[in-house]
């Protein structure tokens, strides 16, 4: 069977092409989404800071949700101090540290920050937490007062600071102070940071025992040393000793994670993104595959039809199609799985490019995506191979032979009906925008759009049969003779027609409502975020890790300035029942405070921001309507640091798009965030330069402020980095549906060789076969444009005003013409240059090779 199919294969090298070619773009992608699905799940971050530390306790990051994914809570959570001394004196360990981080920056001569630590809002330390780095070389003494500190040796160099010299340090959001330097530490694989004497870090942090802040009495983790040989023992005492308080217990590769909370979440990012893109991943990489396969083992029907006449039986058929496509998907699998490795690679460097991903957060490389990319293939193969011959195999021998030089007269009854359902499955599905104005909800109509695009391929040969033969009918009868062959062509060969017209609809219903979506979303975020922003400005101290204190009233008393607040965002997962059982769901939610009324304008309909102190939430009305959390009802949710809380609902407003869907108190955030400070300020004005130059002049005086515009930037660069990382998956997944079309129609076209040849031999000229072709070719085009409009239309219309208001989508003006152009110029060239080939062959040796 394997030598006969391989005989087989060596005669239709050009329509195999297109299948290899449609398997080795598939292996790519899906290797790619295992490798992100996968580098999700296991990669980790290196150890850094922690690295000479044998055994890492820290409080769990993670909220755990019934019979889902975890969710990851980017808040430090807290470590109760007492546990240091208990951990120190259990057997075989040399050291405990309880390790806290706190805002702190070092400013240069003129004022200006110099960066010390890639993330400012953790960069200051107790100074015994150089125990726990690894190959730490340290040029003074430890710093042992309230006035000196110890500064990573880079950082050091930047400034032109030696020991012994005097820097103003900026901790924790308290004004600047005068420091001695003591000593400079040099260490390999850290980001850096600045270190003080222990009691002044646990001042400066609010960590003290003795203090009164949220976090007193806490560290962030604790680091212990063991013994050489001890490790795994005093990892086992250490679990005994923490058993049911709820904190983790880490070592080796596994330490990374306890450095910065926020790299749970970016793996939790890696996992959604993998799961949004394998499913359409998966639909169009089987859909092209098997328009590929259908091409192909239609072009062998005669021999597959003389072999049922010799006595093959169907099983056989079946088997050796199924046979010969394997082969060459064998061959393809591959070079694509390895361009699979490497596009997941440079996916990385875009996500980590654009902050979407710390850029020390490694893939995870193995043979599992290699090995599920060939079963998912294998299977799509072997299906769709079996299902193009299941026809040809089942007919009777004589029946067979006739069939195989045309196609059926009548399209599958059955198959017509199932597209026709799928179409309408579509339309049902487009409707959700309109009931839930949400990101998840506006995701349907992607979903919705590529549906409608596998319901017309099944419907397709129906619909252009019936097509084909009104045209016809209403043709006069002084037509071209051209175009009277070429609109023949498209009534008798239907399912060739369709075959083609389908996979082109597809790309043109992907592009448009995959990337209409995208921006679709962004407009309607961007007019909630801009109609309910009040303040002109925003005030930020990214350098400093937070606002410093006293920011906020010296702003207010700037000349011109008629409101400030502090604004502030975190993350919070929300608890709630959905038919009747328990569901979770993470989202971004701002801080805000009653006086916050004066320079944002959430939309409120009902209670107000004036109640929005102790324990309270405002939540938008899709959420209110949806969770049944209207004015009075509680709620109970987990804030970024994993605490639980049950908030009372006091105010519920309109704008959930542009400003998420919770808003938290500021005093129910309090003690919850990593650093405590605020954010941002976001200030209103009244509107004159003379108040804008004096924020600017404000923000030129105070070290570490930024003033900027709350506008949104005309050209986009403000646009999320979710929009840049879908507009990368649109130009890769088009790519491959391109390359697979393009493959798909030069060998239906070289497959009708025999048929102009046929044209040639009673009479048609060279050049009038090659006008019947461009006829045909635009005919396509038009038949593709058309149908991916009308599917497109219906999602991307309600889309329109469920978000927008109005009945179409936002987007960039050029889209649809480009669209049209790239499927004209497909399906010119594709058509045109193999029938050029076609016709450099005479007819007698065309019609003798078949």
């Amino acid at each position: 069977m394997l030598h006969l199919a391989l005989r087989m294969a060596a005669h239709r090298i050009t329509a195999l092409l297109a299948v290899a070619c449609a398997v080795l773009g598939g292996a790519a992608l899906i290797t790619t989404t295992g490798v992100l699905a996968e580098s999700g799940l296991r990669s980790q971050l290196p150890p850094g800071r922690l690295a000479g530390a044998d055994v890492v306790v820290a409080a769990e990051q993670e909220f755990h949700p019934s019979g889902d994914l975890p969710i990851a809570l980017p808040e430090r959570a807290t470590v109760p101090a007492r546990l240091v001394d208990r951990l120190a004196a259990l057997p075989g360990v040399t050291a405990a540290v309880g390790d806290i981080g706190f805002p702190a920056a070092l400013l240069d001569g003129r004022g200006r920050p110099v960066p010390v630590a890639q993330d400012p809002a953790t960069a200051g330390h107790g100074w015994s937490s150089t125990r726990l780095l690894s190959g730490a070389r340290v040029e003074g003494r430890a710093p042992s007062g309230a006035k000196t500190v110890a500064v990573d040796a880079a950082a050091a160099d930047a400034a032109g600071l030696a020991v012994g010299d005097r820097v103003r340090v900026v901790a924790n959001g308290r004004p600047a102070a005068a420091y001695r330097v003591s000593a400079l530490v040099d260490a390999p694989g850290t980001d850096g940071g600045v270190w003080f004497a222990d009691g002044t870090a646990a001042a400066l942090a609010g960590r003290g025992a003795g203090g009164e802040g949220p976090r007193a009495g806490t560290v962030d983790l604790v680091g212990l040393r063991a013994a050489d040989g001890a490790g795994e023992r005093v990892a086992d005492a250490v679990r005994a000793e923490v058993a049911g308080t709820g904190l983790r217990v880490t070592t080796g590769a596994d330490r990374g994670e306890a450095v910065a909370p926020g790299v749970g979440s970016a793996r939790s990012l890696l996992i959604l993104l993998a799961g949004s893109l394998g499913g359409i991943v998966l639909l169009i990489t089987g859909f092209v595959v098997a328009g590929a396969l259908g091409v192909t083992i239609a072009g062998q029907r005669r021999d597959l039809a003389l072999m049922r006449a010799v006595g093959a039986t169907p099983r056989q058929i079946r088997r050796l199609a199924a046979a010969q496509s394997t082969v060459v998907a064998a061959l393809a699998l591959v070079p694509g799985v390895a361009v699979g490795y490497l596009l997941a690679g440079r996916f990385r460097e875009l996500l980590a490019d654009r902050d979407v991903l710390p850029s020390e957060l490694p893939l995870t490389v193995s043979p599992l995506p290699a090995l599920a990319t060939l079963l998912l293939v294998a299977a799509a193969v072997q299906l769709s191979a079996r299902c193009a011959a299941w026809r040809t195999s089942r007919m009777p021998a004589t029946e067979a032979v006739a069939e195989s030089r045309s196609e059926p007269r009548t399209p599958s009854r059955a198959r017509t009906t199932a597209g026709l359902l799928l179409i309408l499955g579509a339309c049902a599905l487009s409707v959700v925008p309109l009931l839930s104005r949400t990101v998840l909800g506006a995701s349907v109509t992607s979903v919705a759009g590529i549906v409608a695009a596998i319901g017309l391929a099944m419907s397709g040969p129906a619909l252009v049969k019936s097509a084909g033969e009104a045209v016809v009918r209403r043709l006069r009868p002084g037509v071209a003779a051209p175009t009277w062959l070429a609109l023949s062509n498209v009534r008798a060969y239907a399912l060739r027609l369709s075959g083609v017209v389908s996979p082109l609809a597809m790309g043109v219903v992907f592009v448009l409502t995959y990337t209409l979506t995208q921006t679709t979303v962004l407009a309607a975020t961007s007019d909630d975020t801009r109609t309910g922003t009040l303040a002109q400005y925003e005030l930020t101290a990214p350098a400093l890790g937070g606002l410093p204190d006293g920011t906020l009233s010296a702003v207010r008393d700037v000349p011109g300035v008629r409101a400030a607040a502090p604004a502030g965002t975190t993350t919070v997962v929300w608890e709630y029942d959905e038919l009747g059982e328990p569901a979770a769901e993470s989202a971004s939610a701002m801080i805000l405070a009653p006086d916050a009324r004066g320079v944002v304008d959430l939309g409120v309909t009902d209670g107000g921001l004036d109640r929005l102190t102790g324990a309270t939430v405002a939540v938008s009305a899709e959420a209110a309507r949806t969770r049944d959390a209207g004015i009075g009802k509680r709620v109970r949710l987990v804030l970024g640091d994993g605490a639980r809380v049950d908030a009372r609902v006091v105010a519920v407003y309109d704008r959930g798009l542009g400003f998420g869907p919770v808003v938290l108190s500021r005093e129910l955030a309090a003690g919850h965030t990593t650093t405590g400070l605020h954010q941002r300020a976001l200030v209103r004005t009244d509107g004159t330069r003379e108040a804008g130059r004096a924020l600017a002049a404000l923000a030129a005086d105070r070290p570490g402020l930024a003033v900027a515009s709350t506008a949104p930037d005309a050209t986009g660069a403000d646009a999320p980095p979710e929009v840049w990382v879908n507009l990368a998956v649109v130009v890769v997944l088009l790519g491959y549906l391109l390359l697979s079309i393009a493959n798909k129609l030069v060998a239906a076209t070289a497959q009708r060789r025999a048929e102009i040849a046929a044209l040639r031999l009673v009479g048609t000229t060279p050049r009038q076969v090659r006008a019947m072709m461009r006829r045909e070719a635009a005919v396509i085009a038009a038949a593709a444009l058309v149908s991916g409009l009308l599917l497109s239309a219906v999602p991307l219309a309600l889309l329109g005003q469920g978000f927008l208001g109005h009945p179409w989508p936002a987007g960039p003006p050029w889209l649809l013409p480009a669209v049209a152009a790239t499927v004209a110029l497909t399906s010119y060239l594709t058509i045109e240059l193999p029938t050029r080939h076609a016709l450099r062959t005479p007819p007698a040796d065309a019609l003798r090779t078949g």
